[in-house]
């Protein structure tokens, strides 16, 4: 009668090679989710209960802490915004405009471009940061 243990070998999965595809793979992530919406001037929002970034952007007028004006990247002054704001829905089907403001701006800039964007028969909503 063989009373010895039989030595199995314990079946073992390399994974040093997907650490470092996977690793690959969250860089990869991190730096395309930053450069998601280029359109995008940097603003310090407000925080709110719900998200409004998930809005259609077709249009995204952004107000800097200067009180400097831009659709897209254009920098415009807030006298030409309503002719600028025509240009830009004329070229769309169903028009949005998000207005991304900076917390330091003034607030009454944003009501004009929302105005604004509402006489233009677009729909409007000012951006909120969720917590």
């Amino acid at each position: 009668m063989n009373l010895r243990k039989k030595l199995r070998s314990h079946g073992e999965v390399h994974t040093g090679a997907l650490n470092d595809i996977l690793f690959i793979l969250l860089l990869f992530f991190l730096i395309v989710s930053t450069l998601a919406n280029p359109n995008v001037i940097k603003v310090s929002a407000p925080r709110g209960k719900s998200d409004t970034n998930k809005a259609k952007q077709t249009v995204v007028v952004s107000i800097d802490k200067n009180n400097q004006a831009y659709i897209g990247q254009k920098k415009i002054s807030m006298d030409a915004l309503e002719e600028e704001l025509r240009l830009v829905l004329s070229k769309e089907e169903n028009p949005s405009v998000v207005v991304n403001a900076d917390t330091a701006g003034h607030w009454g800039d944003v009501y004009k471009v929302l105005q604004t964007a509402k006489k233009l028969g677009a729909s409007a909503v000012a951006s909120v940061n969720a917590n």
